[in-house]
Formats: structure tokens, sequence, C-alpha cells
């Protein structure tokens, strides 16, 4: 190790990305309890959604998952990406779900000025580079709108994204099979507005993947 990493280590210890204690060394991004103890989702139990053929998820959204989440998402912990990805590099394989490009269901403007990162994109990105396919911006969301988590039923989720999403004029979607990322999924209200602006703009096949899906 050189020596400005033992420095960095000293003063910022690497840290398992989901209980948080501190790792055994700097290699290890995930602890051995949480290999064994994380909220697995079963690989046969998918998310069914309107317009989407296979919505897959490799974490159940509880304890130190939604933390891990929480500390990706508001915390500006983007190198969690890297890791989230390996874990749905799997979950997608097991899955057999194949695709030629991958996107995601972006942020509005005003809400990437303020994280300053879109945390679906990071995923995206991350997970584009280990599958081998293209990464590629196919939707914009043309109005900011609050936070999906303020919601308090699926029927007010649905209305919230209604509309919302645009196709990128400059993508090419027409007949492919386009792989939708985003971090959590609950209701599914957001990844079936995406999906369905896509299926409009000509694509062939649409699955879905997250980090984390709600248990309902």
């Amino acid at each position: 190790m050189k020596l400005i990493d033992q420095l960095l280590e000293l003063l910022y210890p690497t840290r398992c990305a989901f209980c948080h204690k501190l790792a055994r060394t700097p290699e290890e991004k995930v602890c051995r309890d949480c290999i064994r103890k994380l909220p697995y989702v079963p690989m046969a139990q998918k998310k069914k959604l309107a317009g989407i053929t296979d919505c897959v998820s490799p974490f159940y959204y509880r304890g130190d998952v939604r933390a891990s989440l929480h500390r990706y998402k508001f915390g500006g912990v983007t190198g969690y990406a890297e890791i989230y990805a390996d874990f749905l590099v799997k979950c997608i394989d097991e899955n057999e779900i194949t695709c030629d490009s991958i996107t995601w269901a972006p942020l509005s403007r005003r809400r990437l000025r303020r994280r300053g990162y879109d945390q679906a994109r990071l995923l995206a990105e991350a997970l584009a580079v280990r599958l081998g396919v293209p990464c590629e911006p196919m939707l914009v969301k043309a109005r900011h709108t609050p936070p999906q988590s303020r919601t308090n039923s699926a029927a007010e989720r649905r209305k919230n994204v209604a509309g919302v999403y645009r196709a990128n004029p400059s993508a090419h979607i027409s007949g492919k099979r386009i792989l939708l990322i985003d971090d959590i999924v609950t209701t599914g209200s957001t990844l079936c507005a995406c999906a369905a602006v896509l299926k409009e703009a000509g694509a062939a096949e649409i699955a879905a993947a997250t980090v984390a899906r709600t248990e309902q």
C-alpha cells in the first residue's frame, strides 16, 4: 500500500457498506457477517410491473440495506454504486436478463443541482461496465416533483410521476431491449412511468433492476 493510501486509511478507515462497521482490511467493502445476513430477495421473487418483463432486486429495503442506501442517496457516498453493481450483476445473471442498452430513471435538473449527482445514473454506469453493454441517457425528467417518499399511497405516487418523463430526442431507443435502473422500487410507479415512455419511443422490451425493493 502506498504511503498516501496508508494515511487516508488512518484518517478515513474503510467501513462495511451496509452495517458501517470498521472493515478488517481496506479491500473488504462488505463484511462477512453482512454477506451472510443481508435481506436477500429470493431469485424467483420478481416484482410484477406493467410494461416491464422482469423487475429484479438483490435486497429487501430494510435494516442495514435501507441505512446504506440512505448514505448513498443523501450522504454523498457515491462509491457505493460500485459495490451495489456487483450484487446487481449477480442478480441479473441469475434471472437470465439480457439487454442491448442500459438506462436509468433520471432526477429532475433541480434535484440534480441540489444533490450533485444522480444516484441511479451512477448505478447504471457501473452496471454497464460489468455487463459490457452501453449505458445511454434515454429519458429526461421534464418537471420537478416532490420525492416519492413523501407521498402516502400508490395512487399518489402514480399521480406524482404522471407525464413527467420524456424520451431523450437524441437517444436510439427503437427496437432495443432495455434494462432500466433505479435505486429502490416500492409501488413501481416511477419505473412504470419510465417504461411507458420507452415503449412509446419504440423499445422492443424493457426489464428493470434496483438495488432494493419493499416487501409488498
